[in-house]
């Protein structure tokens, strides 16, 4: 039995397909013609990013829009003016265009994976596959396809890049193992899109299993199970298989309203990133959407997305939701989202600095924009304003100030918008959480991100393996303070949900619907599976757990008590 990080659930039984590493070697040597060389060079970068616009087309139709927006941010690495300009400076100075471009891709990754953030670290895989993608093109190299894969097949690979996940057909491929990766890796996101069982950063995977070899792949519990025997196979198939009749019951919440067992009925939408992910909202029962991550529009591009722009965007959502809440954060960049061309500076400590809020209230045009295109949008569904990372009561109020400057510039030109628009916030800061009672008094509505509640309250970067064991949502104190930020907005009369991926964890909804949260705000393929869970709960068995919850002292005896209940 091999042990991995458990990516993607599901049961997989299959045989192995190794994808081996595609020899991509030569012999640096100097050019005789190097405006020759440049040309080469050029002509293979069209040929990559066709062929990544290609792979992007294929992922959205296999995966969806959220998937696809991993190829197309490859294309934006590709045409990088440093690593495109500099490359061709090497090759007028002499050298092959292979040499050039891998001496620029190597610095690149060497920066990035030495970075502490783990999202700028998944940078580093995405820059060595376009490394590999231009250096097959420039030595004429056929690309690994996996488009012709038989049914019942497990790939295994060191690291399973987008543009061989564009190839792969659902139907055949049953389960993946990777060398490389972790639950948020670009590998990990692709499969669970493809509901495909994975398990990635198996130790030594490649070379300790081999090509046909039968497999057991479980992607719930994060093991691989290579030769098994015949018991075991028939251990794994009826796994397999009660797996697969519970996604099937799913289906019959399908259409129901999100109510617990005692009739009360709770708000369950969507996070997305992009206008089109409405789509899939609406697609996986959604009720409305909780999140429209708004920061996904200003990326990937080389200037600020104009006022028309972002209006599009925030009216097409609204239309495709026909009436249904739209939830739309306001611009959340800094710490872990770097956008090049707004000229964000270098911070030793970048998730505590000039970010979200911050940045938007001292870049006011940009933010006026914004805040523009959003009221604008709201004359066509029920649109709400969030801000991110709120840590005082001054920022909620110069926020709302401007929203009112805009609404009587709006009226005095005779567009059209919500004039009763709500504007509320997100509660991600331990200072929040802690004002949570004065900040109800003026703010229409809270959304928990517990993704950085955890984080700021544990003071723990959750991508730095040496304390990640601290970062859990069941930490006494995140749990202290989540009841009382749902608390203060409950006594306030304010509506209380959450977008953090807490809102769809299991052991925790029990102890969400007896703190009294309102609304739900999942990923669009968790719908179906919260609702269920949800559906089990009173509110009275559930302050029964909450209330045994809360007496205990440590992280594991939280999660052991709520393993027995949940």
């Amino acid at each position: 039995m091999l042990k991995g990080t458990a990516a993607s659930d599901g049961i997989g039984i299959g045989r192995i397909l190794l994808l081996e590493e595609t020899t991509l070697e030569y012999t640096p040597h100097a050019v005789d013609d190097p405006n020759a060389e440049v040309e080469r060079f050029r002509r293979a970068i069209d040929q990559l990013v066709a062929d990544t616009v290609r792979d992007a087309a294929a992922l959205r139709e296999t995966a969806g829009e959220k998937e696809a927006l991993i190829m197309e941010g490859h294309i934006s690495l590709i045409n990088d003016p440093a690593l495109k300009g500099e490359t061709e400076n090497l090759i007028l100075g002499g050298q092959c265009a292979e040499a050039a471009y891998e001496t620029m891709c190597d610095m690149f990754i060497g920066i990035f994976s030495s970075m502490e953030d783990e999202m700028m670290r998944q940078r580093a895989a995405d820059v060595r596959d376009i490394k590999a993608g231009l250096l097959r093109i420039l030595l004429g190299v056929k690309e690994v396809k996996v488009s012709d894969a038989p049914k019942g097949t497990v790939l295994l690979t060191k690291e399973l890049t987008p543009s061989v996940t564009a190839g792969i057909k659902k139907g055949n491929i049953v389960g993946i193992i990777t060398e490389t990766g972790g639950k948020t890796s670009h590998s990990a996101i692709l499969a669970r899109a493809l509901e495909i069982p994975a398990v990635l950063s198996v130790a030594n995977a490649t070379g300790t299993l081999k090509n046909g070899q039968p497999v057991i792949v479980d992607g719930s519990a994060g093991i691989v199970i290579p030769e098994p025997s015949f018991d075991v196979l028939n251990e794994y198939a009826e796994k397999r298989d009660k797996f697969l009749r519970e996604k099937a019951e799913l289906e019959k919440f399908r259409g129901m309203k999100t109510k617990g067992a005692d009739g009360a009925e709770y708000e369950l939408v969507c996070n997305i990133g992009k206008a089109d992910d409405a789509n899939k909202v609406v697609e996986f029962d959604g009720e409305g959407v909780g999140l429209f991550r708004t920061e996904f529009l200003f990326m990937d591009r080389s200037s600020v997305p104009t006022e028309e722009e972002q209006f599009a965007a925030y009216q097409k959502a609204a239309l495709v939701l026909k009436g249904k809440p739209l939830i739309i954060r306001t611009l959340d960049i800094g710490g872990d989202k770097e956008i090049p061309y707004m000229g964000l500076e270098k911070e030793e400590n970048p998730f505590m600095g000039f970010r979200a809020i911050r940045y938007c209230l001292k870049n006011r045009e940009l933010f006026r924009i914004q805040l523009r295109a959003i009221l604008r949008a709201s004359a066509f569904g029920d649109i709400k304003i969030m801000f991110p990372l709120i840590t005082c009561v001054e920022e909620l109020r110069e926020g709302k100030a401007m929203v009112e400057d805009i609404k009587r510039e709006l009226a005095l030109l005779g567009i059209p918008f919500n004039r009763n628009i709500d504007v509320g916030i997100m509660v991600e800061t331990a200072a929040a959480a802690a004002i949570a009672d004065v900040l109800a008094k003026e703010a229409a509505f809270f959304s928990i991100g517990t993704n950085d509640l955890t984080g700021y309250t544990m003071a723990c970067d959750r991508g730095n393996g040496n304390v990640a064991y601290l970062y859990s949502a069941l930490q006494p104190a995140v749990l202290r303070m989540i009841e009382r930020t749902i608390r203060c907005g409950r006594e306030a009369g304010i509506p209380v949900g959450m977008c953090g991926e807490a809102a769809a964890n299991e052991k925790l909804i029990p102890l969400l619907i007896s703190f009294g949260l309102t609304e739900f705000s999942v990923s669009a393929p968790s719908v179906l599976r919260v609702r269920k869970c949800i559906s089990k709960w009173t509110k009275a068995e559930a302050d029964r757990v909450a209330a045994k919850a809360m007496s205990l002292s440590t992280e594991a005896e939280v999660a052991s008590y709520l393993a027995t209940v949940v």
